[in-house]
């Protein structure tokens, strides 16, 4: 059994569950998230804590034990507080600023570059080069990250790009004398 799988999950006052064999929904102030569950997998509630538990012990319900607990909770985190993600525009001239349903980044291309932002995803631009991204789901949010980063990623040399807002970039010498 897995040791994360088998803790409960504390379920807030705000937030609303309701689950099937198949599916769980939750739904709170931020919005609303579904989930499709496996067949080897069964929800219970009781006393206000969630439970997450396996029919048989296989292999395969051994491995998602643990897996679909933490996507419950995190379902859960996100619609009750919601997940945040910083980047970081490093680099001379490069910036970034939203434009209705879009976010425009001038990084260093001979043309903007325009990504179309997601409907559950907020974003907010401070000073030019700090981009905040909220959602309560934490993969689409992750993801969405992830193609913004995918388009000058840090290099090692001079430590321009995009990157996350604690990462540190391990520098490199570079060409160095005889």
């Amino acid at each position: 059994m897995s040791r994360i799988g088998k803790l409960a999950i504390t379920i807030p006052d705000s937030v609303d569950i309701n689950y099937t064999n198949s599916e769980i929904t939750v739904k709170g102030k931020f919005g609303t998230l579904q989930n499709q569950l496996p067949e080897s997998i069964v929800v219970t509630e009781d006393n206000g804590k969630l439970t997450v538990k396996m029919k048989e012990q296989k292999k395969d319900s051994r491995a998602l034990h643990g897996l679909y607990r933490t996507l419950i909770n995190n379902m859960i985190i996100g619609v009750s507080k919601q997940f945040d993600l910083t980047l970081i525009l490093k680099g001379v001239g490069y910036r970034a600023a939203v434009q209705g349903q879009e976010i425009v980044l001038s990084l260093g291309y001979s043309h903007p570059v325009k990504i179309v932002i997601p409907n559950n995803i907020t974003v907010e631009v401070v000073q030019n080069t700090t981009i905040n991204l909220k959602s309560c789901d934490k993969e689409a949010l992750g993801l969405f990250a992830a193609n913004i980063r995918a388009w000058r990623l840090p290099e090692p040399y001079k430590g321009k790009g995009i990157l996350y807002k604690d990462e540190k970039i391990i520098r490199k010498a570079g060409k160095s004398g005889k």
